[in-house]
Parts: C-alpha cells; sequence; structure tokens
C-alpha cells in the first residue's frame, strides 16, 4: 500500500488522464485499444473477456486460508479470505532473487530483482493518477524508447514508494537502473523499475545498489513464493497465479504475483503486478493485450476507491517454449492464450479484494439494464465504492435501501420505476419497490456469508459490469491510522 509520509498527509486520487505524449509507442497502443473497441476483431476479444468476467461467478465462493503470510506488516491478522499461494513452476528465462535492503525497521525482505533472457519483450500499463511515481515515469519512458524489446530486468522495492520525489526521485530510480545494466551487461533501458510503500520519501538507492551483488548471486528460476512475499506492505498474504496454455501445439506457461490490499481503484490501488509467461510474443502484440485484458481484471476491482501513484502491471514474454513467435494479438494461434492470461490476471486482481484491508466480506457487484457498458460500471464502482453500502456489508445488513442510493448518485441513466435489487436469488426490490417476496430473515441470513452477490438492473438498456469488492471494517481505520509508525 502507498502511503504518505508523515510530514505530507495523505494525497488525494486525481482523475488525470496519463501523462504520455502521443508520440510513445506505449501510448499510442493504449490508444490503440480504444480505437480497437469498433475493429471487429478486437471487438470480439473485449466481448469474449468480459464475458469470461462475467462468469466469475465461482471466485465468490469463499476460498480456504491461507497457511502462513509471509512478510506483510507486523500484526495484521491474515485475512479471512485469504487464499493460499500456488505452486508455481519456473517459467523458462525468467530468474528471480528477494533481499532485505532494509527500508522497513522489521526483519523482512523488501526486495526483488527478475532477470530475463536477450529478446525478451515487455508491455505496461500504468496508473492515470495526476502525481504518478518515479518508476512510474522511467518505466514509461524505457518502454517508449525500446518499444518493449529485449527488456532484461525488473527491480522491485517495498517500503518506499519513491512518489512525488521530483527530480531525486527520478536521480535514484536511473542510478539503480545504471547498476543493475551493469551487472547484468544491459542497457539502463532494458531495466525495469516499481515501488510500493511511503509517499513523498526519496528512495535510497544506495540501499538497494549495496545489496546488488548478494542478490544477484541467489537468482534462480524457482522463486515465485518468495517473490510474492518480498513485494508486500499491508497485505496479509502473497498473490500469485499460474496457468498453461496452448499456442500452435506447444505448451506455455504464465505466471503471476501481485500486492494491493488499501488504496485498490485501479485506473488502468497500492497495486504492483508482474506476469511473466514463456510465450514469443511481440512487444506490440503483448501491449495490446496487457491494455485489453486490464480493463476486464484489474480495473473491476476496488477495495476503498482511492488510486495509487504507483500502479504497475508489466507483462514479460521470454520467448523460451518453443512456441512459434506471435506478431499479432488477433492471431487465431494465441486463442487459449487469451483466455489463459485473462484469468491469470482475473485471479491476481480478485486476490487484492480478498486482502481488502480489514476485509471480512467478498462481494460481487453486477450491474444490468444500463444505457451501456461503461454505465454500467460506472453504477456498479457507485454502489462499490459508498462507504454506507461496505460498512453495511460490514455489519452482515441487507440495507437495501444504501443500494438504490448509490445508484442514484451514480449521475447515470436510470429508470426508477423499473429498478431491481437482488441479494445472490433474493429480491429486495422489483420494479421501484420493494419486492413483494423481500423476506428480511432470509436477506440477514445470506449476507452472513464470507462471500456473497448483489446484482441491480437500472431498467434503461442492455449494459452491464461486474466489479468485485469488499466490506469497510473497523480495522481499515486502524490499519491506515498507524500504517507509518
Amino acid at each position: 500500500m502507498t502511503k504518505t509520509p508523515k510530514t505530507s498527509g495523505k494525497t488525494t486520487a486525481a482523475k488525470a488522464p496519463e501523462a504520455t505524449p502521443a508520440s510513445n509507442p506505449v501510448a499510442a497502443a493504449g490508444a490503440a485499444i480504444e480505437r480497437a473497441l469498433v475493429d471487429p476483431l478486437t471487438s470480439a476479444l473485449k466481448r469474449a473477456g468480459l464475458r469470461r468476467a462475467q462468469k466469475s461467478a465461482g471466485e465468490t465462493t469463499p476460498a480456504p486460508a491461507a497457511a502462513a503470510t509471509g512478510a506483510g506488516k507486523p500484526g495484521l491478522a491474515i485475512s479471512p479470505l485469504a487464499v493460499p499461494f500456488p505452486l508455481i513452476p519456473p517459467i523458462a528465462g525468467v530468474e528471480i532473487a528477494t533481499g532485505r535492503a532494509g527500508f522497513y525497521k522489521h526483519e523482512r525482505p523488501d526486495l526483488l530483482l527478475m532477470s530475463f533472457p536477450q529478446g525478451a519483450s515487455a508491455a505496461g500499463v500504468f496508473t492515470r493518477h495526476g502525481v504518478g511515481s518515479a518508476p512510474v515515469d522511467w518505466c514509461k519512458r524505457q518502454l517508449a524508447a525500446t518499444g518493449g524489446a529485449d527488456v532484461r530486468a525488473l527491480v522491485v522495492n517495498a517500503g518506499c514508494a519513491n512518489s512525488f520525489t521530483g527530480r531525486p526521485g527520478a536521480d535514484a530510480v536511473r542510478r539503480v537502473a545504471t547498476a543493475v545494466g551493469k551487472r547484468m551487461d544491459c542497457r539502463q533501458r532494458d531495466v525495469m523499475m516499481a515501488s510500493t510503500g511511503v509517499i513523498g520519501v526519496i528512495l535510497d538507492d544506495a540501499k538497494i545498489t549495496a545489496r546488488l551483488p548478494e542478490v544477484e548471486t541467489r537468482l534462480k528460476a524457482d522463486a515465485w513464493a518468495e517473490a510474492g512475499r518480498a513485494i508486500m506492505t499491508t497485505d496479509t498474504f502473497p498473490k500469485g497465479a499460474f496457468a498453461t496454455a496452448v499456442i500452435d501445439g506447444h505448451e506455455v506457461k504464465i505466471a503471476g504475483i501481485a500486492k494491493g490490499s488499501g488504496m485498490i481503484a485501479p485506473d488502468m490501488a497500492t497495486m504492483l503486478a508482474f506476469v511473466a509467461t514463456d510465450a514469443a510474443i511481440a512487444p506490440a502484440a503483448l501491449q495490446t493485450l496487457v491494455s485489453l485484458y486490464t480493463r476486464t481484471t484489474f480495473n473491476c476491482v476496488t477495495v476503498d476507491g482511492d488510486r495509487s501513484t504507483n500502479d504497475t502491471l508489466l507483462l514479460f514474454a521470454t520467448g523460451q517454449s518453443g512456441a512459434p513467435k506471435i506478431h499479432r494479438a488477433g492471431d487465431k494461434r494465441l486463442a487459449d492464450f487469451r483466455e489463459k492470461l485473462e484469468g491469470v490476471l482475473l485471479d491476481l486482481a480478485l486476490q487484492l479484494v480478498r486482502d481488502g484491508e480489514g476485509a471480512t466480506k467478498f462481494v460481487k457487484i453486477t450491474v444490468n439494464g444500463a444505457e451501456s457498458h461503461a454505465s454500467a460500471r460506472k453504477i456498479a464502482r457507485t454502489i462499490a465504492e459508498s462507504p454506507l453500502v461496505k460498512t453495511a456489508f460490514a455489519g452482515e445488513d441487507a440495507n437495501w435501501g444504501r443500494i438504490v442510493m448509490a445508484v442514484g448518485r451514480a449521475d447515470e441513466p436510470v429508470a426508477r420505476e423499473k429498478i431491481s435489487v437482488k441479494f445472490g436469488d433474493l429480491y429486495a426490490a422489483r420494479d421501484g419497490l420493494i419486492s413483494a417476496e423481500y423476506d428480511e430473515a432470509k436477506m440477514s441470513a445470506y449476507v452472513k456469508n464470507q462471500a456473497f452477490e448483489v446484482s441491480v438492473d437500472v431498467g434503461v438498456g442492455k449494459g452491464s459490469a461486474t466489479v468485485w469488492t469488499c466490506d469497510l471494517t473497523k480495522q481499515y481505520v486502524a490499519i491506515n491510522g498507524d500504517y507509518r509508525s
């Protein structure tokens, strides 16, 4: 979770567009996605992605508790919604090492190094926050310069966001990239950077560069769980996902880790996610895929409605699987890969919600009958981010009136006389009135589940969207009240 230091107060999320020049290939790829929504092929891909996200109702069933938290903030209990870290095998071409740079007072890993082979492709989606951060600026600039070709390393630190740090923060990032480039015999532009932690504190790059020789000796292929723990902040469990896919008869692997617990409302939260595959996919195609599926995964979850300055999702392709290189995101040989990639991203995104700070409820909110998908998404997010709705969830109160309140203040077209609200299969309201079959006892019993669904129909069109969220508890206040202590 990325927060402000004591001297600067909490940063407000701004709704500024991503500050990337039009000539930037990464930004151009994002713009191409917008334009491609009218393209039959990409529209089909997007619709398929939305259908798969909509079908993820199974994700709302309670999951078994994780066995251990690994490295997070001391004293934080494991989320009751936690899931175990999956068994992730090595991804050909990826080597991982972790270490302690000392950004935390207590003993814990806080530094991650990943290396990739020559010829690896990379693509990224980043925060649209108006402040941004030095590592986000660095990655965007270097991906624009290289087109995402031949990225060789990733360095991530927890404990310091290096955001709102001006030129000194940018210089610190450059020095780390230079040091890594010298050690790994690559250009500084081939090194991606990410940070998470306290906002307004300049990165002490010497802490990282001093540890690089030691960390580099520990690079190995089988360290995904360690990587997941090293990037945690207020997370209570490490987050990982894995899948296999087939490209032209060749099996390829996709693995990823993420961190995030509070300040989660991605608009691409404090959110970092790093995904790697051994497939051979050209950078432009990789960028198209990660931009497209961010929309149906990370942009469909929210914990508290606050966007972070550091949100970063990076996707790497090593090309070491033996599968043929794919140059177009719409290539039919990528059909299975596209579906599995979206699945990995959605899995990681839902784990962010399950680890929402102080969360005890995992809630799927679906809005149907809206004027458009965008309208449905805005209504769903308004419900999901309403403090009144979220505290009702925490109190196990099926207060459907608060749902209706949130629907109305989304400022989107609705037909008041047609609105319906359901908790699971139980109608609370129908056709703009309390439902004739409303049963308070059944409704109350339903919301006592750890995971449940709320669906709303606003009666004006065919637009639909799903957003996943959690409740808002006293523990959220406690965690954020003493975050820097």
